[in-house]
């Protein structure tokens, strides 16, 4: 997948998954940037950095957007949409605990695995799009899109007020409940039925 020029993300925008961190739902979407460095590809590693005593996974369900979004009206949304793709949004949660902002905690390199590829909304209803998180084999998350508390439009709306979205750019819409810890060794599965599969292996940073 190509490199975005920014990956916009949503935090806390399934009810559960908020419940599960303890924190309140937003009354207005959440949104925080990764660096497009920390982007991968399906099959390339995620590097657990050794500052970092707990890692994890949050499956979400990728935008990429294919036109130039400023101040969207809803109807303009959906057909600015170039595809759907499967993200992990990989987290150090320790340092999001410690830092009290995201910045370090969502951007090492390698912590926005994405893909494979975008698969156009074309005869699909976004609210019908389902995601699985899947570790070793092991079921972790399951989400669907219609439980979101923004739904695609209203973030599209709402980001673009706040900056122009280019063609390229990427937006993870947030995370259903079930995250949980990656280990080295682990193999991470992020499913979206009907898009595609992101598969990644996990290993540790090697020793300075």
């Amino acid at each position: 997948m190509q490199r975005p020029g920014k990956i916009i993300c949503v935090g806390r925008n399934y009810d559960a998954h908020a419940r599960e961190m303890g924190n309140p739902v937003p009354a207005q979407p959440l949104i925080f940037l990764k660096p497009p460095s920390a982007l991968v590809g399906p099959g390339e590693p995620i590097v657990l950095p050794r500052v970092s005593r707990r890692i994890e996974h949050e499956a979400e369900i990728g935008v990429v957007i294919g036109r130039r979004l400023r101040h969207a009206r809803p109807d303009e949304t959906l057909p600015a949409i170039r595809g759907i793709v499967c993200v992990n949004d990989v987290t150090a949660r320790d340092l999001q605990s410690t830092d009290g902002q995201w910045t370090r905690a969502k951007g090492f390199d390698t912590f926005c695995p994405a893909g494979p590829r975008p698969v156009p909304l074309e005869g699909l209803d976004w609210r019908s799009l389902e995601i699985f998180c899947r570790v070793n084999g092991a079921l972790r998350q399951h989400g669907r899109a219609r439980d979101m508390v923004f739904g695609l439009p209203e973030l599209l709306v709402w980001i673009s007020s706040i900056m122009t979205l280019e063609p390229g750019d990427l937006i993870a819409t947030g995370t259903p409940e079930g995250v949980g810890p990656l280990a080295d060794g682990d193999i991470v599965e992020i499913e979206i039925p009907g898009v595609g599969l992101l598969q990644n292996p996990v290993r540790t940073e090697p020793a300075a």
